[in-house]
C-alpha cells in the first residue's frame, strides 16, 4: 500500500522551494534596479547604461552622443523600487510614480525600458526603451 505522506512531504517541499525562489529571484530584481537607479542619480552615465539592454542603450545614442552622456539629460526618477510584477522573462517595477521594465538577457537582467509614465488605457510613455 502506498502512502500520502512522501506524496505530501514532497508537495510541500516543492511549494517552499517555489516561494523561496520567487522571493530571491524578486530581491534581485529589485537590487539590479536599484543599482541602475542609484547609477543615475550619481551621474555615473556609463555604469547606468551598462544595465541597459544594448538596444535600449542603442536607441539613446544620437548625433554623436554616447549612451552614458544622454541617459544623464532623462528625467528618470529616484527612489524605492515598490511593486514587482513578472511575467515569465519580463518585469515591470515601481518606482515612485513611474515604472522600469526588465527583461532577462542570458542569467541576468537588463533594463529594457526606464523613466516609464503610466498612460490609462494606453502603454506607459518611456524615456528610455529597446
Amino acid at each position: 500500500m502506498m502512502s500520502i505522506a512522501p506524496l505530501a512531504l514532497t508537495t510541500a517541499l516543492a511549494v517552499t522551494c517555489l516561494s523561496g525562489c520567487a522571493s530571491s529571484d524578486t530581491e534581485r530584481l529589485r537590487v539590479e534596479t536599484t543599482a541602475f537607479i542609484h547609477a543615475v542619480g550619481q551621474r555615473d552615465g556609463a555604469r547606468a547604461c551598462g544595465y541597459l539592454l544594448p538596444q535600449a542603450a542603442r536607441n539613446l545614442e544620437s548625433s554623436g552622443s554616447t549612451c552614458a552622456e544622454e541617459i544623464l539629460k532623462l528625467d528618470l526618477t529616484q527612489g524605492e523600487v515598490g511593486r514587482v510584477e513578472r511575467w515569465g522573462d519580463n518585469v515591470r517595477l515601481h518606482v515612485g510614480d513611474q515604472h522600469v521594465f526588465l527583461s532577462r538577457w542570458g542569467k541576468t537582467w537588463r533594463v529594457a525600458a526606464a523613466g516609464c509614465k503610466p498612460r490609462p488605457h494606453q502603454p506607459d510613455d518611456c524615456e528610455v526603451e529597446a
